[in-house]
């Protein structure tokens, strides 16, 4: 059982760091994605089952001065209600002004209270002491339920913990979850271990590529990445995306990975286009020979054979970025083959942690959310901890 889990909130104020940066409709200001909302609500469930009160405090958007209408978490908390039941959310219009700390002492058993946007104040994301030390004396526990944040050194994911015995500060059930699964896949994966790394930019993925290379027994490289790779070897790979002044560091992985004896798959044969647009005419070439004016924008039948049969023989699967512009139909295809072929290897048997924005995005969209082992909530916080940096939020309070 966890920490969290074994602990009895009953009569405590539990101030809860979440993560409801959620996207909204910019007219109507409705949540247009809940996921992170919902990802916190077992924790806060938890809390109010035990006879506990439970104080929420988020950031939201990215306010340069002050408050602004657009940043108000005052749009969550009807959603917030509905999903905790029909629970009474009340609202302080400031997260340490006279109304959040009247508020938080009058909380009864039961009750939630939803603090306005920490990010409001710059010392937020100064990491300012004494910001958090008003942050602390809401509540008589502390708990860090946003991994999305984790990597940030910011007053309420790290700072705040200080001002909280070991016993009283901890993970909640979603921060439990997701450094379970992300040590599982770092740590101790059980072998053949393969990595699928995505999306457009060597640049954005070089220190995952390089930490992976100490773990990984296969690294599956697709999306606009693989044709930096392409040209790094010799190919011609026409009007693809480029980043011609990494092509030595693409090389230089390709050495590194030939030395461990790690195998790089990259896609045989790709998706071509001749212009970057849902409705350009599209052809199939070898992904190391596209001719002038053509564009690999999705992974072929072959990849898709190729990766797939990797795969079906691996034990650990870490998916982190699409292999084409899975947004635009004619170029989805290799995306929804690595979805299925996930799902697929995890019905063998095989862990899947998927992580990264496009990535979970792809797989809720094709509809194999439930038949992956996790799904990670945090995009930059996955990405850095797969990069084998040590995270702030989890230093904190470990």
């Amino acid at each position: 059982m966890s920490k969290f889990s074994n602990y009895n909130f009953t009569g405590k104020k539990a101030l809860i760091r979440v993560d409801f940066n959620v996207p909204l409709d910019k007219a109507t200001y409705a949540i247009t994605d809940d996921t992170r909302i919902k990802a916190a609500i077992p924790t806060i469930k938890k809390i109010l089952n035990d006879g506990g009160s439970v104080i929420l405090m988020s950031h939201l958007g990215r306010p340069k001065e002050g408050p602004e209408e657009k940043s108000s978490l005052k749009h969550v908390i009807n959603h917030l209600s509905q999903l905790l039941g029909g629970t009474t959310v009340l609202f302080a219009n400031d997260c340490i002004g006279e109304q959040a700390y009247l508020t938080a002492g009058m909380l009864r058993a039961g009750e939630v209270l939803l603090l306005e946007n920490l990010r409001f104040y710059k010392e937020e994301e100064k990491g300012d002491e004494a910001f958090s030390e008003k942050l602390s004396k809401l509540g008589d526990v502390y708990i860090n339920d946003a991994f999305g944040t984790a990597h940030r050194a910011h007053a309420s994911t790290a700072v705040i913990a200080k001002f909280f015995t070991p016993e009283n500060r901890m993970f909640g059930l979603l921060m439990e979850g997701e450094v379970a699964a992300a040590e599982k896949v770092l740590l101790k994966a059980e072998k053949p271990f393969t990595a699928i790394i995505g999306g457009a930019k060597v640049s954005d993925k070089i220190l995952i590529l390089e930490n992976l290379l100490e773990r990984a027994t296969d690294i599956i490289i697709g999306g606009g990445m693989a044709y930096t790779f392409m040209k790094a070897m010799g190919g011609t790979i026409g009007n693809s995306l480029c980043e011609d002044d990494r092509l030595d560091t693409a090389k230089n992985i390709l050495e590194k990975a030939a030395a461990k004896g790690v195998n790089i798959h990259l896609p045989s044969d790709s998706v071509i286009a001749d212009k970057f647009a849902a409705d350009a005419d599209t052809s199939v070439a070898p992904s190391n020979y596209i001719p002038d004016g053509w564009m690999g924008l999705d992974i072929g039948a072959n990849a898709c054979s190729q990766f797939t049969n990797v795969l079906l023989h691996s034990k650990t699967i870490l998916w982190n970025g699409p292999m084409g512009v899975f947004e635009m139909e004619k170029f989805q295809h290799g995306t929804k083959t690595i979805a299925q072929a996930v799902a697929d290897a995890t019905g063998k048997g095989a862990f899947s942690l998927v992580g990264g924005g496009d990535s979970v995005a792809a797989v809720n969209d094709f509809g194999f959310a439930d038949k992956v082992s996790y799904i990670s909530t945090g995009g930059g916080a996955m990405l850095e901890f797969f990069e084998g940096k040590e995270l702030p939020g989890i230093a904190a309070v470990k």
